[in-house]
């Protein structure tokens, strides 16, 4: 959510009595802990409508935007944003993508029959880096793109197929690269997870703390929410971690001993260009345009996403990182939730002037003291640019659709 003014703060509470599980916040918890009465009230308003037959989703007031989510009858999601760029769309995504981590972590039948409060608020401490991640300033957008993030590396090719055979060697078909915590190669069948499956994943592993391996028994939210897999991690370098999903076996110490060094010791060079120089998320040979200052490509049939609030040859010039990523994450939010076709649907018109075309829009724009942004939206890709305000506006549609064919080699539409 990630902006300095204000604070953002996410409340858990069973959906039939009210009691509250956990209260989540941006920041330092101490500073943001909110007082039982205001809690109470915030559950109170929602159960009160739902009595009336009145489905209270959001609301906001001079400073505060709040969105409520149930989920299977049994659990209440309630978050409240003080944050500038804080909108019904990512507070909604931060709801979805909360309860499916306490999915991933806990499974859903612990979620949704609910036996023993006090066991279930310890369980639910396990959730916690990871529901904290999307709560902190963020310089990333797969939690609001619902696409996985993926950087591209060099070798791809011999590095693939060395993939292959170590997770066929691990009787595993989901196997995967994970370099500075995104998703740099995978499998056919890693592909075919839930976009959101493939998200919260790369997520999970670059919220707990580094480890040369671990065993972490996970749930599928999507493919598998009540049997647990286990998630099998191995790192090859410091950033760079090999990954699989398996059932009861291979044991761990088999695939860290024997499999590990089979595989991928004789790959080593390679692996070590992979994190040294860092590896972008531009594709091999690609160059953007003079003046684009970030970045964010869809491919919306796979669900992924290349991004870089610092892309080659940007320099420093304008926002700070921490500034680019804000403001993006903010045109992607405004564009998504009332221009562009989200998830194969169009977006409901929230503005008067759609009314009477009969096609949705493909290109949008925005200009501002601190930048200028423009979008575009084509068959296979939306492309998301951050642009320098000396950029001149009557050249951001030609500009942007020759990043889009740097990008992809394919030409804008």
């Amino acid at each position: 959510m990630g902006d300095k003014g204000g604070s953002t703060s996410l409340l858990c509470l069973t959906a039939s009595s009210g009691v509250p599980l956990f209260c989540r916040s941006r920041g330092a918890p101490s500073q943001h802990q909110l007082p039982f009465s205001v809690i109470g009230s915030l559950n109170g308003v929602h159960m009160f409508g739902a009595n009336l037959d009145v489905l209270l989703t959001a609301a906001c007031t001079a400073s505060t935007r709040l969105a409520w989510r149930v989920f299977h009858n049994s659990i209440t999601l309630i978050v409240l944003s003080s944050e500038e760029a804080a909108s019904d769309f990512a507070l909604g995504r931060l709801l979805d993508n909360a309860f499916s981590a306490m999915v991933l972590i806990l499974g859903l039948e612990e979620l949704v029959n609910v036996r023993n409060i006090e066991r279930l608020k310890k369980d639910l401490r396990a959730c916690y880096k990871l529901i904290d991640s999307f709560l902190a300033p963020l310089e990333r957008s797969g939690d609001l793109t619902q696409c996985v993030e993926c950087v591209s590396l060099p070798h791809g090719a011999a590095l693939q197929e060395c993939l292959e055979a170590f997770a066929g060697a691990a009787e595993s078909r989901f196997g995967c690269l994970v370099a500075g915590g995104r998703l740099a190669l995978a499998t056919e069948p890693w592909w075919q997870l839930a976009p959101q499956e493939l998200l919260l994943l790369t997520w999970l592993m670059g919220s707990l703390p580094p480890h040369a391996a671990r065993d972490y028994p996970i749930y599928l939210p999507h493919g598998s929410p009540t049997v647990p897999h286990r998630l099998l991690t191995c790192q090859l370098l410091p950033g760079l971690e090999a990954c699989l999903l398996c059932g009861p076996s291979p044991a761990l110490h088999t695939v860290e001993t024997e499999l590990v060094p089979r595989f991928w010791k004789p790959l080593l060079e390679l692996l070590q260009a992979c994190v040294s120089p860092r590896p972008h998320s531009l594709p091999h040979g690609a160059t953007l345009p003079p003046g684009v200052l970030a970045f964010l490509l869809i491919n919306r049939e796979q669900r992924s996403s290349l991004s870089s609030v610092q892309p080659p040859g940007s320099g420093g010039e304008g926002l700070s990182p921490q500034g680019r990523a804000g403001a993006l994450r903010h045109f992607y939010a405004l564009v998504t939730a009332h221009y562009f076709p989200w998830e194969g649907s169009p977006a409901p018109l929230q503005e008067s002037f759609p009314a009477g075309f009969l096609h949705p829009a493909r290109h949008c724009y925005v200009v501002s003291a601190t930048h200028k942004a423009y979008a575009i939206h084509a068959p296979q890709h939306q492309l998301f640019l951050l642009l320098a305000p000396h950029v001149p506006t009557f050249a951001l549609r030609p500009l942007a659709a020759r990043a889009l064919q740097c990008l992809t080699g394919d030409a804008a539409s």
